[in-house]
């Protein structure tokens, strides 16, 4: 693969799929690998530094959600999860194995590209800094650091492992402490989705970045706040 090209690994047991994905992908100039196993994938995943992976949820051997389960104890690599179970149970499972969104199959090419491009976006470039907010490299909390040039954060002082979309809800957050997001808006300018998504997903991406924090410091975790009827914020301790 050319070192300047955007990798993806396509995970997929049917051929046609694995065909037709890469076929588009490599036509908006990513570059592509394939896998047709739980197990194969894994250690591809593992082994190789992938920009995104696409993972059928129903594999041979391991699925999809034991695949990105385990690879979420040593990468945070972005994954889509590509699921002929539209049914919300499954989304949510998904997003619980840290899966960064989902797509239903049978899926649109076109809506594909669309969520890799806003996916790979965000992980490579907070483009809403971009537009004006705080362009300070730390920012700092009683409790919680958001060092942004490493995309590192420390919360009572220990470091914790985010995935790119959970770390960028977070920074989104940070920037404008206090000020309360709907999910309509943290879905649009986080996922970067004005036409596809599901507010289930930003509901569940707090839930876990929520537990995270708790882990190591619970004033941390108790920062990201609910306003009922409204959405979330990010509350300065007083």
């Amino acid at each position: 693969m050319a070192d300047n090209m955007e990798s993806i690994l396509v995970v997929d047991d049917e051929e046609r799929i694995r065909r037709l994905l890469r076929m588009y992908l490599e036509k908006e100039g990513y570059a592509v690998d394939e896998a047709e196993d739980g197990e194969s994938a894994l250690q591809k995943a593992i082994d190789h530094d992938y920009d995104l992976i696409l993972l059928d949820l129903m594999l041979p051997g391991i699925d999809g959600l034991e695949v990105c389960a385990r690879l979420r104890q040593v990468k945070a690599t972005p994954v889509i999860i590509l699921t002929a179970k539209g049914e919300e149970s499954n989304r949510v499972q998904g997003f619980e194995a840290g899966t960064d969104d989902y797509v239903v199959k049978p899926f649109s090419p076109r809506e594909v590209i669309y969520r890799v491009k806003a996916i790979l976006r965000r992980s490579s470039a907070t483009a809403y800094l971009s537009k004006g907010a705080n362009s300070s490299n730390n920012i700092v909390f009683p409790h919680l650091l958001i060092e942004h040039d490493a995309h590192r954060v420390t919360a009572g002082g220990h470091e914790i492992a985010l995935t790119p979309k959970e770390y960028e809800l977070l920074h989104y957050l940070a920037v404008s402490p206090d000020k309360v997001f709907s999910r309509e808006e943290l879905l649009k300018d986080v996922w970067n989705y004005e036409f596809f998504g599901d507010l289930r997903t930003v509901d569940t991406h707090v839930k876990r970045l929520r537990e995270k924090l708790n882990k190591v410091s619970p004033d941390a975790a108790a920062m990201i706040t609910t306003v009922w009827g409204v959405g979330y914020k990010l509350e300065v301790p007083k």
